[in-house]
């Protein structure tokens, strides 16, 4: 693991053309951050990994612990891996978990694995590539309970993934009772948001939007989590995930995430 300082480690990744670097959290203990071009990406709490730090990738955590009965193993696709603070998550709830994550940086991929080892007993299956193709490439008998899309950020979502095709061949990806989920980083008036709502709700059966409650006002830049189901949403998640925060946590589902979903 990196040593302790600020910059202790860096790696060049050739797609993007920028520099990652994982740094130690002066503020927790057995923490570090991942940060590609000088922005803060990733958290990663080594010596604890069941605690997230970044609000919007708890909520997304307690949607995994909903997929499932507690602590009993599941299959989750990752697309997007960044430091890998999911897998590791869902690793510490669920021990005998099978992992898969796809990144497009190789470079990145490395260096995590290299900077931050996985705990332990992780069975972790990583794959280089674009999400779709990947998704595509994968072997055709592979399900999983859980697909986490985590690669959305403003305007310039990629067109070929940011559409209702691509969800669909996410959705044939799913166990029945799988769920599929779609971090969404916006800007005011929530356009991304809003589009990619309504393209989740053409390819699910039904759809969801979990956020700090500010949010759904559309007047700051923010993370929204959308999930979709392939069974009607159940409204104790919807309680369930409020009650559970970061708070204030609201829950927009059926009829109340039609304004949102336009």
């Amino acid at each position: 693991m990196p040593a302790d300082g600020r910059n202790a480690a860096s790696r060049f990744l050739r797609t993007s053309g920028q520099h990652a670097a994982i740094e130690t959290d002066d503020l927790i203990d057995g923490a570090y951050i991942l940060s590609i071009g000088g922005a803060e990406q990733s958290h990663v709490n080594v010596a604890h990994p069941e605690e997230i730090f970044y609000e919007y990738l708890r909520r997304i955590g307690h949607l995994v612990d909903l997929a499932a009965p507690e602590g009993q193993p599941i299959r989750a696709l990752h697309l997007g891996a960044g430091a890998l603070t999911l897998a590791r998550y869902i690793q510490a709830t669920r021990p005998g978990s099978v992992q898969y994550a796809v990144e497009l940086e190789r470079e990145l991929l490395d260096f995590v694995l290299q900077q931050l080892p996985l705990p332990e007993g992780t069975d972790l299956h990583p794959v280089i590539g674009d999400a779709r193709d990947a998704l595509a490439g994968l072997a055709p008998e592979l399900r999983f309970d859980v697909v986490i899309l985590d690669i959305f950020s403003g305007p310039d979502a990629p067109g070929h993934i940011a559409c209702t095709e691509f969800y669909q061949e996410a959705r044939a990806r799913l166990t029945a009772n799988g769920i599929l989920i779609v971090n969404v980083g916006d800007e005011p008036g929530l356009t991304l948001v809003r589009s990619q709502a309504a393209a989740l709700r053409r390819a699910m059966a039904d759809v969801a939007a979990f956020a700090e409650a500010g949010m759904f006002d559309g007047r700051y830049p923010g993370n929204i989590i959308l999930t979709g189901t392939q069974v009607p949403w159940p409204g104790s998640w919807s309680v369930e995930l409020t009650a559970r925060g970061p708070h204030p946590a609201r829950v927009l589902a059926g009829v109340d995430l039609d304004a949102l979903a336009g």
